[in-house]
């Protein structure tokens, strides 16, 4: 699968937004959607689970969704299956987050398009932890 074709600058950006909404976010330490945004959390991002099935996740309130997150999102990083995105991505717009970040794996063109019809920046098939990681 491809990439995005954001240069390592233009990721750098990305990554100096702050505020991170993780949808699908786990209670599971040992899955990606739960260690990747711990990890974005101990570096400094201010992190808000959106994840239906849970209360709280690493003592933060879960939202069941983003169009429930008062004020404003940087960055929606999405951990949900490629066939979920069209319906993501549709209510992340309403939101205006300035990105949506398809972890690794996740893509679908149309959708995305759409978001970047809207202004939003689509980074897709990368990790923000691999990216902060080799980057900053």
């Amino acid at each position: 699968m491809n990439r995005d074709s954001f240069t390592d600058q233009q990721i750098i950006d990305i990554l100096s937004l702050r505020t991170v909404a993780v949808i699908g976010m786990s209670k599971h330490s040992s899955k990606a959607a739960h260690y990747v945004p711990k990890y974005l959390l101990d570096n400094g991002y201010d992190i808000t689970p959106v994840n239906p099935n849970a209360e709280k996740i690493l003592d933060i309130s879960c939202y069941n969704s983003v169009s429930e997150i008062e004020g404003p999102v940087d960055i929606i990083d999405v951990f949900r299956p490629s066939e979920q995105v069209s319906t993501i991505i549709h209510e992340c717009i309403e939101k205006k987050p300035k990105v949506i970040w398809l972890q690794e794996g996740i893509h679908d063109f149309e959708s995305e398009e759409l978001a970047r019809n809207a202004g939003i920046l689509v980074v897709f098939n990368r990790c923000m932890l691999a990216e902060h990681r080799r980057l900053l």
